[in-house]
């Protein structure tokens, strides 16, 4: 990504440290008086709506959202846009019906993967840990690598200095006061964040108004639009499946759901969420779409900023930075703590030690974060890993809920289906130019498919991965009963 200096280096670090240390005193002075195993999860189970509703849309929109939902509508069109919003959304819509019933069948869990170690077994449950330890991981460098590149856009600040003042600041307050103070933050990075949000979303509507409507992009850009356009569909089928499979793995979400005070809290803060975090990565996502269609050569990563900064306005990129920091902050102490509550709850059921897994939670969380730190350092593009992470996740997410719902199934049967499902997903998931997988273009000549396949390996891989695993586990119970 280009470089446009519109911040001085200096100005720019003081404004991220000045931010990150806000969030560090407010974490700790608030956890204070808050002690035991039980508030570090789950927050003794105590979080009433408001706090609630803040912490999950929080934790939902990071620093992605400056970036994603406008570089894929530049290609993908309105379908992408709406992929992205709905995928977003989608697990807390799921969350409604899953959450309540996982907190009736099982009232004192902490975690997803424990309630699967409970209902299916030790097999099962160590493949479904893996995979949502590697999603976690691979997300949290995501978030903090975005950070730091946009702050060297916007000032030309080394990659190192943003990433190690966001994640340590993140790490010094979540290890010590755990999801109670994170929830607390994220209510503060709540209120900052949609401040910062709505005055950008006004500024880029005055500032373009003759542009921001659907007449301008059907004129510019009309296929992105159009029903016959058919990346508005696979781009946006592919979103919603990616997006809404991962975060319904993401135990940050799991462990809201248990810190809620009862039922009703839960299902009203979910709804609260889903009504005000679907606008959002939606008008994000309508940016892209004006930018290229102003600029059909716009970089799409860039498409958000080429809008909002194209007047290159200081105090902009000054909100931009405030912006970022928030949103990332909120993301990386959901992670940090998600991560924590899997091998605290669930690492004595892989790996035996008579150390306090508390203690061995924090070590390891450092250690993942001096790899996050070195991989945000160097600036890498970790878009393809992250999309492997997505088909993990998708390879499980169907059959394993759908088991839920019946009364005998066989952990097996399960286990197989979900690596079928991946296994077929990797067959079909691109290279990394996009041009050919595994099976077309390597083991078999491209031209033995059909188009619509060569030029949708991504969709394909998507669909394979989702939906393979339960049309199978659906036939194995029909022919073995």
């Amino acid at each position: 990504m280009e470089q446009i200096n519109l911040i001085d280096k200096v100005s720019s670090v003081i404004i991220i440290g000045a931010i990150s240390s806000l969030f560090v005193i407010i974490g700790i002075f608030f956890s204070k008086g808050h002690s035991g195993l039980k508030n570090y999860l789950v927050a003794n189970r105590s979080i009433n709506t408001l706090s609630l509703t803040t912490s999950f849309i929080a934790s939902a929109l990071g620093t992605w959202i400056l970036f994603g939902p406008a570089s894929a509508a530049t290609w993908g069109g309105i379908g992408a846009v709406l992929g992205y919003a709905l995928g977003t959304a989608a697990p807390l819509i799921f969350l409604i019906f899953l959450g309540k019933k996982f907190r009736d069948m099982y009232p004192d869990a902490y975690t997803l993967i424990e309630v699967i170690r409970y209902r299916f077994g030790y097999k099962l449950f160590k493949l479904i840990l893996l995979l949502s330890i590697f999603y976690m991981i691979i997300f949290l460098i995501a978030e903090v690598t975005a950070v730091a590149i946009l702050v060297r856009y916007l000032s030309g600040t080394n990659l190192w200095i943003t990433s190690l003042l966001v994640i340590s600041s993140s790490l010094i307050y979540t290890l010590y006061g755990g999801l109670r103070a994170s929830i607390f933050t994220d209510k503060v990075q709540f209120f900052i964040l949609f401040i910062l949000l709505f005055t950008s979303f006004s500024y880029l509507v005055l500032q373009n108004h003759a542009n921001f409507n659907f007449n301008f992009i059907s004129e510019n850009k009309p296929n992105l639009l159009s029903y016959n356009y058919l990346p508005n569909f696979t781009a946006g089928l592919t979103f919603f499946i990616a997006v809404a499979a991962t975060n319904l793995f993401h135990q940050g979400n799991w462990q809201r759901v248990y810190a809620a005070k009862n039922n009703k809290i839960l299902i009203r803060s979910l709804i609260f969420s889903t009504i005000i975090i679907i606008p959002v990565i939606f008008m994000m996502g309508i940016t892209g779409l004006v930018a290229v269609s102003e600029n059909s050569l716009v970089t799409p990563d860039l498409a958000f900023f080429s809008l909002l900064l194209k007047d290159a306005n200081v105090y902009i990129s000054i909100l931009i930075i405030f912006l970022a920091i928030s949103l990332t902050v909120s993301s990386i102490d959901t992670l940090i703590n998600a991560i924590a509550s899997l091998i605290i709850v669930d690492g004595n059921k892989v790996i035996k030690s008579k150390v306090s897994f508390l203690n061995i939670s924090k070590l390891i969380l450092i250690f993942i974060s001096f790899i996050t730190f070195i991989v945000a350092s160097r600036g890498i593009s970790i878009l393809y890993l992250f999309l492997l992470a997505d088909l993990f996740c998708c390879s499980a997410v169907i059959v394993l809920f759908y088991s839920f719902y019946k009364k005998q199934v066989d952990e097996n049967n399960i286990y197989f289906c979900i690596i079928l499902g991946l296994t077929a997903g990797l067959l079909f998931f691109p290279t990394t130019d996009f041009s050919k997988s595994l099976l077309v273009g390597i083991i078999l000549p491209s031209n033995m498919f059909p188009n619509f396949v060569t030029n949708s390996l991504l969709f394909c891989s998507f669909i394979i991965a989702t939906f393979l695993p339960l049309i199978t586990l659906k036939l194995i119970n029909k022919f073995y009963k």
